[in-house]
């Protein structure tokens, strides 16, 4: 992939509000890139930066190898999809899908084709004809795809745009749009706040605290191996116990509260090591009940059930282990045949010192 975005050095304030700091970002032609983190953290400033909707206190953004800072929005090679779709009720579906190709010089025939083309693209074929006030949230924002998409941008830029569609649509377009993405071939630039969107959906993810980017990573890197405590944090749900580096080097001695002591390569620590105390995390996945007969692979702890959320596909327990002041979140598969075990009932916990991450 050919970069196609270049943020180097963008600082924007409001007033005496720092809300991008120094970013330097890259974004590649064709990729499916999100902007990841909590409300406030500038995701959605960033992205209107790059749309020209706001200018940049410093630094430069450069798209196609051309620097931004005198193009206007309506010039720039982008469009946005809003958070709100900005649909218009008053107009047909066919009628917003065509509102930015008004000043196109096509003529009838050929606007009509383009709109089609466009309502194909998005599963609205026929819907031309519909009253806009009319449709479901998932139609609405279909429309509002359609009608960026039909100006062929080399970037389309996306405000959390599905955050008003309830789970079950929100996880439909989620697929749809990444089937989209691939079929048209052009940059998606996500806004989010919804971790697990963004890890279903992206390339690459940007995760950002306070103005900055914490981490720039694909999805598996950033959830397996987190390059902070914020963004394990963030990113997911971390079990943290307490712990002691006893030595370093290329591998690293940990011994963990209700653990005990094993060994982990250095990598492992994403922030360094030093002697003395840490933070051991680990993802609930990683860790497993152990049911009557079953034995670990690596190594076990005795636990005690202290909650148990079941949810048809998946049972959560929290578990009580000696020694660790909190309990431990594990996420367990409901497979044929294992049981789901009761509050207080007396288990073994399976873990693996290769799902550790140290900081």
């Amino acid at each position: 992939m050919t970069d196609l975005i270049k943020l180097r050095g963008v600082d924007k304030y409001y007033g005496d509000y720092h809300a991008l700091r120094d970013i330097n970002l890259t974004i590649r032609a064709g990729e499916f890139f999100s902007l990841l983190g909590p409300s406030g953290c500038g995701k959605t400033t960033l992205l209107r930066v790059i749309a020209g909707f706001e200018g940049v206190s410093g630094g430069t953004v450069m798209i196609s190898d051309k620097d931004m800072a005198d193009v206007p929005p309506n010039q720039r090679p982008t469009n946005m999809v809003f958070q709100s779709y900005a649909i218009f009720p008053h107009l047909s579906v066919g009628e917003n899908v065509a509102f930015g190709l008004r000043k196109s010089g096509l003529n009838k025939a050929d606007k009509a084709s383009a709109v089609e083309e466009a309502l194909s693209m998005v599963g609205l074929a026929g819907y031309g004809k519909r009253a806009a006030h009319a449709l479901s949230g998932g139609q609405r924002q279909r429309v509002a795809l359609a009608r960026a998409l039909i100006l062929k941008p080399k970037v389309l830029l996306l405000d959390e745009p599905l955050s008003a569609l309830d789970k079950k649509m929100r996880e439909h377009m989620q697929v749809e749009l990444i089937r989209l993405q691939r079929a048209v071939g052009i940059t998606f630039i996500l806004v989010t706040h919804d971790q697990e969107e963004a890890l279903v959906m992206s390339d690459r993810i940007a995760v950002m605290f306070a103005g900055e980017i914490g981490q720039l990573d694909d999805p598996e890197t950033l959830y397996r191996r987190p390059n902070s405590r914020r963004v394990a944090e963030f990113i997911g749900k971390m079990n943290f116990l307490p712990g002691r580096v006893t030595a370093t080097g290329d591998t690293i001695t940990l011994d963990i509260a209700g653990f005990g002591v094993t060994d982990v390569p250095a990598v492992q620590a994403p922030e360094g090591a030093t002697l003395g105390e840490a933070a051991i995390g680990i993802r609930p996945e990683t860790l497993a009940i152990l049911f009557d007969g079953e034995k670990a692979s690596r190594h076990e702890a005795a636990a005690v059930v202290d909650e148990v959320v079941y949810y048809g596909d998946m049972t959560y327990y929290d578990v009580r282990v000696n020694n660790v002041p909190e309990p431990l979140t594990i996420a367990m598969k409901n497979m044929i045949g294992r049981p789901v075990l009761d509050v207080g009932a007396q288990t073994r916990i399976a873990w693996d010192e290769r799902a550790i991450v140290v900081f």
